[in-house]
């Protein structure tokens, strides 16, 4: 494997990290909301990420770095039913005086932030590591 593929394999993964901190960072504004900005109730969302097609063989058979790496497959709404609590003096209560939040959970919201950024900092350290290979590659051939 060249270094472009390590590149390209860290920079995939910095990018699908972020894109699931970014998410995280959406459901917890969206916890204490009761409606979007289209009127409905806010569905958490979850992101699904997966390898790049023929990202293995590509590997095996050193086909470029074009398709090495994880990518994000979907960003896509839980369906979780909403959280009911008893307000009846809010705005956005029904008859009976529940108000409907979305199913969110805070503490699992922070679990997945702080493993999406454990992981890209893993990334940065891969990047890092091809990079100082590199780097010692060209002193030793310049010699």
């Amino acid at each position: 494997m060249d270094y472009f593929s390590a590149f390209a394999i860290s920079a995939s993964g910095m990018s699908v990290e972020k894109m699931r901190l970014d998410v995280t960072a959406l459901n917890l504004a969206n916890v204490h909301s009761t409606r979007g900005a289209s009127g409905q109730l806010y569905q958490p969302l979850t992101v699904i990420s997966t390898a790049k097609p023929g990202a293995f063989a590509a590997a095996m058979t050193q086909a470029g770095n074009a398709s090495l790496g994880a990518q994000v497959t979907e960003v896509r709404a839980t369906l979780t039913p909403p959280r009911l609590t008893y307000e009846p003096s809010h705005p956005d209560a029904d008859a009976k005086g529940f108000v409907a939040y979305p199913a969110i959970n805070p503490v699992n919201e922070m679990i997945t932030m702080m493993t999406a950024t454990r992981a890209y900092e893993a990334n940065v350290a891969a990047l890092n590591a091809a990079r100082v290979m590199a780097m010692k590659a060209l002193d030793i051939g310049g010699n």
